[in-house]
């Protein structure tokens, strides 16, 4: 197994990055108009987890925590970086049982600190880096998987018509519309040729399953991208919904499967082990949970994992090709050369495995 990646608390940030740095005073009279109860002055500092949208800790003059998430600097690709629609999905979804964190405030002007961006509130708590959970006993591994789990359920029941969610994304077709956006922002990134990402290109629009289910989905939906009760194994929200939309839930249960077919430093490696002695559930029963839970039943798992690969390898192209530009949330950017290509690789590999090559 891979060194343990350290669990980090929420409260952890840092002096915000030069290449970040935005009026303070111009954010403090937008909060001041905006964010019942803010008092200044203002102190910024930076969260260091994301690599696609900056994210701040503000805490203003009564000790009171907030959380900013703003675009990057810089020429962006097309419709990334969509904070307003973060800001609408966490506002809708405040009504239900999903954990998330209550939205305040959303500023679309460019003219107040450079970039949209918008306010949330701050939960203390925890953020698994490592996948292992290597500081954990059995049973709370255990536990902490079934919240996720749990917490994934919940948000593919949400009745999003309810919720004023109807616009959020079209019904149906949605996993062409992720084939073809993945392969125009891997094209729109590219930085090296990879044969394998334009066989996966072929193969995924001449291998579609049935797309009629929709639910709300979070499009990065892992271990990371949950903040945890500082003591007990429960989720108090979801965060980084950069991609939310409508889409077929089965891709999001995938994508969060993808750590059982690929292990990276920055998040551990739990391809292999002995489940049943770590507490973490094999893939098998993960996704037997989450079918119990929501009633879903999968038809073809294995164009889920490939969608999934194929779409983190063009994600990970574009940090890289971000990176390369010199406008990326953190320089580790750069250290994601070579990653499209090597999950590009296990992609094609699941593709052979299942005889459809």
């Amino acid at each position: 197994m891979n060194t343990p990646v350290p669990t980090t608390a929420t409260d952890e940030s840092v002096p915000v990055l030069d290449a970040h740095r935005f009026d303070e005073d111009a954010l403090t009279r937008f909060m001041s108009d905006h964010v019942d109860g803010f008092a200044p002055p203002l102190e910024v500092t930076q969260f260091q987890g994301g690599m696609s949208n900056p994210t701040f800790m503000l805490t203003d003059g009564n000790g009171k925590r907030y959380v900013l998430r703003k675009k990057p600097p810089g020429e962006l690709l097309p419709s990334a970086h969509a904070v307003d629609r973060e800001f609408k999905v966490i506002s809708a979804l405040n009504a239900t049982d999903v954990p998330v964190a209550k939205a305040y405030a959303l500023c679309e002007d460019d003219a107040v600190i450079g970039q949209a961006f918008y306010i949330m509130e701050f939960l203390e708590g925890r953020v698994f880096r490592d996948v292992a959970l290597p500081d954990l006993p059995p049973d709370e591994r255990r536990a902490i998987y079934e919240a996720m789990n749990d917490a994934l359920a919940k948000l593919h029941s949400v009745d999003f018509e309810a919720i004023g969610l109807s616009d959020y994304g079209r019904v149906g077709g949605y996993i062409s519309r992720q084939v073809r956006r993945w392969s125009q922002q891997y094209e729109a990134s590219k930085t090296d040729e990879i044969p394998e990402m334009d066989k996966l290109t072929a193969w995924l629009n001449d291998n579609m399953p049935d797309d009629s289910l929709t639910t709300i989905v979070h499009g990065d939906f892992r271990l990371e991208n949950l903040i945890y009760h500082p003591t007990k194994p429960r989720v108090l929200a979801v965060v980084d919904w950069e991609l939310g939309t409508l889409g077929n839930p089965l891709s999001d249960l995938a994508y969060n499967c993808l750590t059982y077919h690929y292990a990276d430093p920055r998040w551990g490696d739990i391809i292999d082990l002995d489940y049943e002695v770590t507490g973490i559930p094999s893939e098998e029963d993960y996704v037997a949970q989450y079918c119990a839970r929501t009633g879903h039943e999968i038809d073809d798992y294995t164009y889920y994992l490939v969608l999934s690969l194929f779409r983190f390898a063009a994600i990970i192209q574009g940090v890289y090709y971000r990176g390369v530009q010199g406008n990326a949330a953190t320089p580790a950017a750069l250290q994601r050369k070579g990653k499209c290509e090597l999950l590009a690789k296990i992609a094609w590999a699941l593709v052979e495995k299942d005889g459809r090559a």
